[in-house]
């Protein structure tokens, strides 16, 4: 097992903001599908920073978390990170940067099912030439499990794995869209500590679409997707 290194964090600890670090921005972004999501949207994400967004079921939370993260190309407006415009990007240039600077965790595993939870792991470490982090693996509590089957694990089990594997490749901007929604109380708990740790850690960023609202306060900013408008809360 290539297993080392360790993070020096403090778990939702408040950290300052960078303003001239700026990871990701966005301008003027708008889409629809058969209806309007969301029109005009700006707003940008530093490193040490961690933006949530609100809102109710079709309003448009994960649509916008798929732009801002590559999936998906608006219909009109610009993406940045790392002051590239990404859906003018070529393919190539595009892949490298979903390799080397984000990292995604969905509400769905999303795991190789005939590998086992370590090799799923170490998957994304040989990819980005990371080793995979002991505490990580110890804080998401799957030290016990990395030699089963994905199919052998729980619906929770899965979901850590899926995030270690997310987090070791040590991404730049971490997108969240709702992490801990297949997680008992506890395990969402360090599931969260375990995300908000490496983003200090790391000087990364984190992205989180959420029903959950005392999840969301524990970010820095908290916007709600309402009748199409981006709406700041805190």
């Amino acid at each position: 097992m290539n297993i080392n290194g360790e993070w020096k964090g403090s778990v939702g600890s408040s950290q300052p903001v960078d303003n001239s670090s700026c990871l990701l921005r966005c301008k003027n972004i708008s889409h629809s599908f058969d209806y309007p999501l969301f029109d005009n949207v700006s707003l940008s994400l530093n490193k040490n920073e961690s933006i949530a967004i609100l809102g109710i079921s079709g309003s448009g939370k994960s649509s916008l978390l798929h732009i801002l993260s590559t999936l998906l190309k608006p219909n009109s407006g610009k993406v940045y990170i790392n002051d590239k415009d990404i859906y003018s990007l070529s393919d190539d240039e595009l892949l490298l940067l979903r390799r080397d600077l984000i990292g995604i965790i969905f509400q769905s595993h999303y795991l190789f099912n005939g590998f086992s939870a370590f090799e799923n792991i170490e998957i994304s470490s040989i990819m980005t030439n990371k080793k995979i982090n002991k505490k990580l693996l110890k804080i998401l509590n799957i030290e016990e499990i990395l030699h089963k089957k994905v199919t052998e694990l729980s619906g929770g089990q899965q979901q850590r794995v899926s995030i270690a594997r997310v987090l070791v490749k040590e991404p730049k901007i971490v997108f969240a869209d709702e992490p801990t929604g297949n997680l008992d109380r506890k395990t969402a708990g360090d599931v969260v500590d375990a995300i908000f740790e490496y983003i200090y850690a790391k000087e990364a960023a984190l992205f989180l679409v959420t029903h959950d609202e005392d999840l969301a306060q524990k970010c820095d900013r908290i916007y709600r997707l309402k009748e199409a408008c981006l709406i700041r809360e805190k």
